[in-house]
């Protein structure tokens, strides 16, 4: 019986610890997933790399070298993909919660496409990486993450 007992106690800890943790976890989410996409967007007017040759810096504004070579404004996508991000993070329907994974998936993409175009070696010329081209990443899985974690009230049926 103390066993069973002992048992029981245990196991209902065990319950409540994993329920407070994700509830907590899950309870900041939203507003980090807010405050992250937000970082991410000012993060597009950092510089991103430094080619020494050129003794150029470059940033998702500013992406033109030459004719032959134009990395583009980055910032549009990142920009647009942050701001439904941050409507969707705010609005508490399941069609929005659901809609920010599948556009929060994108964002990832571009900004993994991005770091390996910006990084990249060009004709034995590899550009020094500044710490805003790694933030991009880091944010984007964060809002990744963010989007899993939705705090919505079920409702029992």
């Amino acid at each position: 019986m103390q066993g069973l007992l002992l048992t029981t106690i245990i196991e209902n800890a065990t319950y409540t610890f994993n329920k407070n943790y994700i509830c907590t976890a899950m309870k900041y989410s939203q507003f980090t997933g807010i405050v992250a996409a937000l970082a991410l967007i000012a993060i597009c007017f950092l510089p991103w790399i430094e080619v020494p040759s050129l003794h150029k810096e470059f940033n998702g504004l500013n992406g033109y070298v030459n004719p032959d070579l134009n990395f583009g404004r980055q910032y549009i996508p990142h920009c647009f993909f942050g701001v439904i991000m941050i409507a969707f993070f705010s609005i508490t329907r399941i069609w929005a919660k659901r809609t920010n994974i599948f556009i929060a998936f994108i964002n990832l993409g571009w900004a993994i496409k991005n770091y390996l175009i910006f990084s990249m070696c060009r004709s034995g010329d590899c550009p020094s990486v500044k710490p805003a081209l790694y933030l991009l990443i880091i944010l984007s899985v964060i809002i990744q993450v963010m989007t899993f974690l939705p705090k919505m009230e079920m409702k029992d049926k």
